[in-house]
């Protein structure tokens, strides 16, 4: 099974893929970690993600398509993968496109998270973490039974700069403008399904799996 995750900060699309990964026994895919791992081994496009990433620059579609062509081949993706937040754009999933049709592979689904803007900024700005030793909370739906502080270490909980409510915003924005559009895309292509994120994590699990579970139309 192949899989593509779309949605906006929040939805909880990045829980759902780890559910499901080890549900259907695939991959998780997500640009960060991939990004990550290519850096910390040094490879060649991890060296050329690093010059960007030191200069604050937005590492440029070309690594990430190479780094996601290179996981696709890899081993471990055989039996098939999910792609938690990619593509971002139009032009990350024409190239998608063209890195699977390279490697005789075709996506399955595309799974589109819907929820509202006013849900997804409480569940973004009630997140706390710890700058220790990265534990995190949130206000509402995981509190730390020591209130400020953290379970683990005690150190005092921070609330991340892009969890404020002006960078949430801005986030969404961002979203609307250049992710959204994908929704279209793949919708044109037949092969997506819209998702109500906003229910209990293990519910929306539940319906995730009764969609895959329905044949494709063609």
């Amino acid at each position: 099974m192949r899989l593509v995750f779309l949605g906006a900060p929040g939805v909880g699309k990045g829980t759902q893929a780890d559910k499901a990964a080890i549900h259907y026994r695939i991959r998780k895919i997500s640009t960060g970690d991939l990004l990550r791992d290519a850096v910390r081994n040094q490879s060649s496009l991890g060296r050329e993600a690093k010059e960007h990433m030191d200069q604050g620059r937005l590492v440029p579609d070309s690594v990430v398509i190479g780094l996601v062509r290179e996981k696709l081949a890899d081993p471990s993706c055989a039996n098939g993968f999910i792609l938690d937040g990619f593509p971002r754009t139009i032009p990350q999933a024409d190239a998608l496109a063209k890195v699977l049709f390279e490697q005789n592979l075709r996506m399955d689904r595309v799974i589109n998270f819907r929820v509202s803007r006013e849900e997804i900024v409480r569940r973004l700005s009630g997140r706390r973490s710890c700058p220790k030793c990265q534990a995190t909370y949130h206000l509402v739906f995981a509190p730390s039974k020591n209130g400020s502080l953290c379970e683990r270490c005690g150190e005092a909980l921070v609330q991340r700069s892009d969890d404020q409510r002006e960078a949430i915003e801005m986030r969404l924005r961002v979203y609307e403008e250049q992710t959204a559009p994908l929704i279209d895309f793949y919708e044109k292509q037949r092969i997506l399904l819209h998702l109500n994120g906003a229910e209990e994590v293990e519910a929306v699990f539940r319906n995730l799996l009764q969609s895959l579970a329905v044949p494709q139309t063609a």
